[in-house]
């Protein structure tokens, strides 16, 4: 067996498994010997179209992959914080640590820092497909004993649902929350929302199956937007859907059959223009999902009610550590969310079930987990 074995991403739908460097470790960082690690759904837009819009395009290769727990196989000289043998989970960044952004300036929002080198995402050509990646040390968490490798690894899509229903939400105890797109991302925002005393939480894809998940996991009032008809500018079928889901759903414009936050994790304009019709006056809209950069919003409905916009990107300070609360307390359960499981030699084949939503066996996807190079599918 090779000792860093990568599965690289050369071009748009071309990958390659690579023998790559075992990276060097600096006095404040660690090496990850990567246990487990998820796919993302910007994982697969870059191995089908090299590129995620015009500002991540894959031009020389990349290794893939960035939502990933392991284990501690190296320390630097000045690593306090973790020790060899540690299980941590990988909060897949490196920023400059000097810039305004780092220093605390937008300590609330994102990592925004110029600099950040994110895991599988141009420039930065390294991602944790690989046996080793190297990471300063202030960005893994170790996890507690009862937190499988697996959990770990869920600890990414979880902090991009606190940062967006947590931290940038405020959401609160007895607030309710209406969530378009029922993906992993959907569903932990969900989740977090029910751990935060939820009053009510509404579900809306266009997916059966994903719309029993929501149920089951989530406790969700669900909802499936109806076909548009012939003829209809698309406007008018977003104001149909809208009006459809506050029927069947009761939901008012005030008062305590109200959206108090709407969030968006499908990134399509019919479910944000929908959203923006359905949160209540006064509420407020969370954009998670990445769809097409140049939508179609009703800008005066949105100023008479004087909805609040607000876009999450990623995660920030501290999201990793309210994630790894709400999991090690079991508030948050991301068990149930992990559908399939792959040994590192079959990733093509995990990808392809990732792309398609579904395996050769009809069983649907929500996430889908491929183990490091030698590690058993069962070594959770």
């Amino acid at each position: 067996m090779t000792a860093n074995p990568s599965f690289v991403l050369r071009a748009a739908e071309k990958v390659v498994f690579e023998e790559r460097p075992i990276p060097q470790v600096g006095d404040h960082d660690v090496l990850v010997e990567i246990k487990k690690t998820g796919i993302c759904g910007s994982d697969v837009h870059f191995l089908l179209d090299g590129r995620i819009g015009d500002e991540w395009v894959v031009d020389k290769p990349m290794i893939l992959g960035h939502e990933s727990a392991g284990v501690i196989n190296k320390v630097g000289k000045k690593v306090k914080n973790v020790k060899l043998g540690d299980r941590v989970a990988v909060e897949p960044g490196r920023a400059c640590g000097v810039c305004e952004d780092c220093l605390g300036a937008r300590i609330i929002t994102s990592k925004l820092c110029p600099e950040m080198l994110l895991a599988a995402c141009p420039p930065f050509d390294s991602g944790t497909l690989t046996r080793y990646f190297s990471i300063p040390s202030s960005m893994v968490y170790p996890l507690a004993p009862h937190m499988t490798l697996e959990d770990g690894a869920m600890m990414e899509p979880l902090s991009v649902a606190v940062h967006a229903v947590h931290k940038l939400a405020a959401f609160r105890a007895q607030q309710s929350i209406a969530v378009f797109g029922c993906g992993p991302v959907g569903i932990l925002c969900m989740a977090v929302a029910k751990a935060l005393g939820s009053r009510r939480i509404v579900a809306v894809d266009i997916l059966d199956e994903r719309l029993t998940f929501a149920k089951s996991y989530a406790g969700a009032e669900t909802f499936k937007p109806p076909r548009a008809q012939d003829g209809d500018e698309k406007t008018e079928a977003y104001a149909r859907s809208a009006a459809a889901l506050k029927k069947e759903l009761g939901i008012e414009s005030r008062g305590p059959n109200s959206i108090d936050v709407v969030l968006d994790a499908s990134g399509a304009e019919a479910s944000i223009y929908t959203g923006l019709l359905i949160v209540k006056t006064g509420g407020l809209f969370v954009q998670v999902g990445l769809g097409h950069p140049d939508i179609t919003i009703p800008m005066g409905i949105l100023m008479s009610k004087e909805v609040a916009v607000l876009p999450s990107f990623r995660y920030g300070p501290g999201d990793y550590s309210v994630s790894l609360g709400l999991a090690s307390s079991g508030k948050v359960d991301v068990k149930p969310l992990v559908s399939h499981r792959f040994k590192f030699e079959d990733a093509v084949n995990a990808f392809e079930v990732a792309r398609k939503g579904h395996s050769e066996d009809g069983k649907s996807t929500m996430k889908v987990i491929i183990s490091g190079p030698g590690v058993a599918i069962d070594d959770v």
